[in-house]
């Protein structure tokens, strides 16, 4: 027996808001229903699991134990850009001088993501 990942919640003060961010950092629609003031829905991923968003009354207070890796299609450098212009906020350069590390961000609500180097980036300094 085997369990498949249906979905990755991520808990939030306002689950529409949440969702188009990282709707334009996927670059896939919300769900289609999907309307302001919905205490919850998501953003579908092709070949993966949903980014499941759902209101709770909580505000987050610590580091993330589970987050998510981007690796982008562009340069890391140009991504980060891309992703402070959407509204997500510095937390940690990881970065290395010779081209190796991450960037770790958060979104509009705190909940901490990296942006990894893209292949071709990775191919020019292996690890």
């Amino acid at each position: 027996m085997t369990s498949t990942v249906e979905n990755i919640a991520i808990d939030c003060a306002n689950a529409y808001r949440l969702a188009l961010f990282w709707s334009e950092v996927t670059g896939q629609p919300p769900h289609p229903e999907a309307q302001p003031g919905d205490p919850e829905t998501q953003v579908m991923l092709p070949g993966g699991p949903a980014l499941y968003f759902n209101e709770v009354p909580e505000p987050k207070s610590v580091k993330n134990r589970l987050h998510l890796c981007l690796r982008p299609d562009t340069s890391r450098e140009a991504e980060v850009e891309r992703l402070l212009g959407l509204g997500a906020t510095l937390v940690d350069d990881r970065r290395e001088p010779d081209g190796r590390g991450w960037v770790v961000l958060a979104d509009p609500e705190g909940n901490e993501f990296c942006v990894l180097r893209a292949e071709e980036e990775r191919a020019t300094v292996p690890g």
